[in-house]
């Protein structure tokens, strides 16, 4: 017989705060006879060990598939009635779960999503609130009796089985930050309603570092972003000079208070303008047609770049004073050395940065062998096909392609690997700097970040591949720009599960000129539709940040 009711605890390579959940969820479990599922976004042995101590059952994910594919996994592995989820940093209050599965036996089958109370809880450090503002980290308070709602946060969101069978699954291409948010519109607009139990009560955490004052604003920046993306899908978004008003109002509220939701707040609204300021959204991409391009330039010019350069400058001198590079050098010197072999095809009739390119890979503490060869009537990738000629692939463990027009930061590429082998990479690239010709956003630096698992990486201007991949990709195919092999590359890793991604730690300079800026634009579109037609591709709406590694 099924069981009733299935806990869902998503997580991802936190164990001490998976620890917390689980310990609060065990014993009520255990009452009411419900399965308590972990599903892994990403295997890692020490959350498996924390879910089999607390009797849960661990299911994981090969790699990192993101949060809404992880509650997919669990609908899937559960015949349960009723899925209760949670996330990993909370901590359930007693009754939450006799509450839900009440609220569940009495209301109608319409009521088919059921949420409670979320409070903020800061643990080890001392947050001042002066009450008149929610909370630093997701929260819910509806008041002290049950109520419908207008949505359920994912923190605390139990759903029936018959919901999920008439509006189908999550979506598992929606990004983190308003995940559930689309799933529960589907659901609202079929129908069904959302009901708040006011005894169905947990605590959100934060603690350690986590729970510091500047971790609390950069996750408050990224929520401001997300919600400023889900306002523009919506039709609602307000305009920048309103924006820029609730910036002040927030910006004062700190000080005026003693408050220091003030800073949070303040971190949320210029993570909103952060996103205002972006350039417009691509328009629709025809399927089949040009949805493997970005639908943006990325030139960085003009007075933009401008202020791109300003910003990168901060973010470079708080790297510095934040230890980041110090740290970035350490783990690189504990790297083992490895045979790289890097290649870059050199046009020398124009201005190009072949010398100090090597000059900087000369610099590594791994074996390099930088081929340089000129540009001739083949294309870039039939060239570099000469260049690998006879060439065995397993004589190196990285393959660098790096064009002649890029800026490498100094010691780039032992932090680079180290970072890359670290996280199991098996194709990366380095982040653009903020002011850089870079066609695709999900490519360009994230403060505070050392690296981010996506779904897509480039052909350039520098792109790695381990040796485990060479097999597979080389010979490159007989193409001349190479417009639309990344898409390929990309579906390629996902079918064989190969993490892929984006060091945002050695974040390269691409300032020279743009793409396209030797060759037809059109050309280059036109071979990449006959290239791809036939052969899977990842899409421009499948480009996304899988996971965030700090």
């Amino acid at each position: 017989m099924p069981p009733k009711v299935a806990i869902v605890v998503p997580t991802r390579r936190r164990p001490s705060y998976l620890d917390v959940a689980l310990a609060t969820i065990a014993a009520q479990a255990v009452e009411r006879s419900a399965e308590v599922l972990v599903i892994d976004d990403g295997p890692d042995p020490r959350t498996r060990a924390v879910a089999e101590r607390h009797g849960a059952r661990y299911v994981a994910h090969e790699r990192s598939l993101g949060l809404n594919a992880a509650r997919n996994t669990a609908i899937a592995a559960t015949d349960a009635a009723l899925l209760a989820f949670v996330d990993d940093d909370v901590a359930v209050r007693p009754g939450w779960l006799a509450a839900l599965v009440g609220a569940a036996d009495s209301l109608p089958e319409e009521v088919g999503v059921l949420t409670g109370p979320i409070a903020p809880r800061v643990e080890g450090r001392r947050f001042r609130a002066c009450g008149r503002e929610g909370g630093p980290i997701t929260w819910l308070d509806e008041g002290p009796r049950d109520t419908d709602c207008e949505h359920a946060w994912g923190a605390n969101m139990a759903i029936r089985r018959s919901a999920l069978d008439r509006v189908g699954p999550f979506d598992a291409t929606h990004e983190l930050y308003g995940d559930e948010q689309e799933w529960q519109a589907r659901w609202k607009a079929a129908g069904g309603r959302i009901r708040y139990i006011a005894a169905a009560a947990l605590d959100h955490r934060r603690a350690g570092d986590d729970a510091r004052l500047r971790s609390l604003c950069g996750a408050a920046r990224a929520r401001g972003r997300a919600s400023r993306r889900q306002d523009i899908a919506k039709g609602t978004a307000p305009t920048v000079g309103s924006e820029l008003r609730t910036l002040a109002g927030c910006a004062l509220h700190g000080p005026r208070y003693r408050c220091l939701m003030g800073p949070v707040m303040t971190w949320h609204t210029l993570g909103r303008l952060e996103e205002a300021l972006r350039p417009g959204s691509p328009p629709p991409a025809t399927p089949g047609l040009d949805d493997f391009l970005s639908g943006r330039s990325g030139n960085a010019l003009g007075r933009r770049a401008a202020l791109l350069d300003a910003r990168d400058r901060w973010l470079d001198a708080r790297d510095v004073l934040g230890g980041r590079r110090r740290r970035l050098r350490r783990v690189a010197a504990q790297t083992p050395r490895r045979r790289v072999l890097a290649l870059t095809i050199a046009r020398p009739e124009i201005e190009n940065r072949v010398d100090a390119l090597r000059e900087e890979l000369g610099r590594s503490r791994h074996d390099v062998e930088h081929v340089v060869a000129p540009a001739t009537s083949a294309g870039k990738f039939q060239r570099l096909n000469e260049l690998l000629a006879g060439r065995d692939p397993q004589s190196v463990d990285w393959l660098l392609v790096v064009d002649d027009d890029v800026d490498l930061p100094r010691r780039f590429l032992d932090a680079f690997l180290a970072v890359a082998e670290r996280h199991g990479l098996r194709i990366a690239q380095p982040a653009h700097r903020r002011r850089s010709h870079a066609a695709w956003e999900v490519t360009r630096r994230v403060p505070g970040c050392t690296l981010r698992e996506t779904t897509f990486v480039e052909i350039g201007p520098v792109t790695a591949f381990r040796q485990d991949t060479l097999a597979t990709l080389l010979p490159f195919p007989d193409v001349r720009m190479g417009w639309g092999l990344d898409a390929h590359w990309s579906a390629l890793a996902r079918e064989r599960g190969w993490p892929i991604g984006v060091v945002d730690a050695t974040p390269v300079g691409h300032l020279l000129r743009p793409a396209a800026a030797t060759y037809p634009r059109d050309r280059a579109i036109a071979e990449a539709r006959t290239f791809l037609a036939g052969r899977p591709y990842v899409t421009r709406d499948e480009v996304r940040t899988l996971a965030v590694h700090r």
